[in-house]
C-alpha cells in the first residue's frame, strides 16, 4: 500500500511505512535540517510533525535555510 501525495509541486508517492510528516521527513533525509513545512496550507509546528497524518491528495511545502556568504 502507499499514499501519493504532492511535495514541493511534484507528485511523490510514499510507501507504507511513511505514515506521518516526520516520517517523510527522515524518508527525504531532512530530519535534523531548520525547515518550515506546510501540510495542506497550513503552517505545521515542529511539535506536530510525528502527529500529522499524511493521506492520499495531501499537498507539503518543505522550505528549508541555506546559510552563506
Amino acid at each position: 500500500m502507499h499514499v501519493e501525495i504532492i511535495v514541493n509541486g511534484n507528485y511523490m508517492e510514499v510507501k507504507e511505512g511513511v505514515k506521518h510528516i516526520k516520517d517523510l521527513l527522515e524518508f527525504l533525509g531532512l530530519q535534523d535540517k531548520p525547515l518550515i513545512i506546510e501540510h495542506n496550507q497550513q503552517i505545521l509546528q515542529k511539535e506536530r510533525h510525528k502527529q500529522a497524518v499524511l493521506e492520499d491528495g495531501d499537498k507539503i511545502e518543505i522550505v528549508h535555510f541555506v546559510g552563506g556568504g
